[in-house]
Formats: structure tokens, sequence, C-alpha cells
């Protein structure tokens, strides 16, 4: 699991770097590698976030307080970037670059909806089979008991003289 505190502690490092190296370029695209390691600590943060509120190690409002703090300093800091893109005249790379991330984040969804599909099949398919495991192995069961007793009843039968 993902410590929440070192996630956000992340993010806050990406933002400090980015707006040291953004004092020092010319131009915004060179700042694609470190904006990368943003996003990743944010998605990092995110699900330190959503692994700590399912965890039940921490109250409720300690969670709600990191979830929000991040996506308060996260959404500051994103305006902060969508402002340095509009003064170098780039907005339009910023608004292809929200829009592909929008796009991915939907796909995510969907990819994490198939697995849970897939994996909510597979659960089922599985149980299915031990079902039919152990009907097979009782049926058996019941048919060597049919058979000993049918077995026991001619011995029987022979030692005492039946019909």
């Amino acid at each position: 699991m993902i410590d929440p505190i070192t996630a956000l502690a992340g993010i806050q490092s990406a933002v400090a770097l980015i707006k040291k190296i953004s004092k020092t370029v010319d131009d915004v695209s060179s700042l694609g590698p470190v904006l990368g390691k943003y996003f990743d600590a944010k998605s990092n943060a995110t699900k330190a976030a959503v692994q700590a509120k399912t965890s039940g190690k921490k109250s409720s409002m300690a969670t709600a307080i990191e979830i929000e703090m991040a996506l308060d300093q996260a959404a500051r800091f994103e305006k902060e970037l969508q402002l340095l893109f509009m003064q170098t005249g780039k907005i339009d790379v910023w608004n292809k670059i929200k829009a592909r991330s929008q796009s991915m984040d939907l796909e995510a969804a969907h990819d994490a909806r198939r697995e849970k599909e897939a994996a909510a099949k597979r659960k089922r398919e599985i149980d299915e089979a031990i079902e039919i495991v152990l009907a097979v192995i009782l049926a058996m069961v019941a048919l060597v008991g049919m058979g000993w007793g049918l077995y026991e009843l001619i011995s029987y039968c022979r030692i005492n003289g039946c019909g």
C-alpha cells in the first residue's frame, strides 16, 4: 500500500521542481518530463488516498482532509500550469493534454470495470466447476455405497442360502 503522506510529498516535490525549472526554460515543451512526474505523483496520491479510505486504518475525517487538500493543491497548481501555457502561447497544447488525460482516465475506468467483470466471471466459473466436482464425488460415493451394499447382500445370501 502506498503511504498517503509520502504520495502527497511526491506531489509537493514535483510542484516545487516544476516551478523551479519553469523559471529557467524558454519553452514549456521542455517541461514535459517533469510534468509527467507531477501527474504520476498526482495519480499515486489519488490511489493512496483511496487505499487509505478503504483500509479502515484512519478516520473518515482524516482521509477526507487528505483527499481534499491534495485535490485542492493539484487544482491550484494545474491552474498555474494552464496560465504558464497561456503566457507562452501554447494553450492549444494544454487543451490537448487535458483532453488526452480525460480520454486516458476514461479508458482506464473502462479497463478497471472490464477486469472486475472478468474476475467475477472467473469466480463464477470456478464456483460452478467446484459444484460439478462435488456433485460427481457425491455421486461416486453413493454408487460405491450402493455397490458395497449389493456386495454385502449377495455375500449374505450365499452364506445364509437366501432364495
